[in-house]
């Protein structure tokens, strides 16, 4: 993954990634998906957020490639809330915890490095393929 560093955290896993305006501006070109809260920074900037914020699944494809590079074609579905927003150019740290009570259930989740806000939490259900 591109701008990104990958790290073994027990079982499971961590990557920081930093995202740009850049990134923000090429996903809504992709996506069709153009509200100015993402790609407007002077709108951004009259808002409660004060600047642009991610695309809620920009944040999940970073997660999703993850997981596909990490247990490749075993991505069966995932459940997501995004409780804060993330900002162009602030580190987010993206977790991928397998459960305790079932290694197929990933515990996942993308917070902001600067103040640990989760901007992205959720789980990731494993179809029973050969592990890691």
């Amino acid at each position: 993954m591109a701008n990104a560093d990958v790290t073994a955290v027990g079982e499971g896993l961590e990557s920081r990634w930093r995202p740009t305006q850049a990134d923000f501006d090429r996903f809504a070109a992709i996506s069709g998906d153009d509200n100015p809260i993402h790609v407007d920074p002077e709108f951004s900037a009259r808002t409660r957020f004060g600047r642009t914020v991610s695309h809620g699944m920009l944040l999940y494809s970073r997660v999703w490639a993850l997981i596909r590079a990490t247990w490749p074609g075993r991505h069966l579905l995932q459940e997501l809330m995004f409780p804060n927003p993330a900002y162009a150019e602030e580190e987010l740290v993206i977790a991928l915890t397998p459960t305790a009570a079932n290694p197929r259930l990933l515990e996942v989740s993308v917070r902001r490095a600067a103040d640990g806000a989760i901007v992205l939490q959720g789980k990731c259900e494993l179809d029973e393929g050969a592990g890691r």
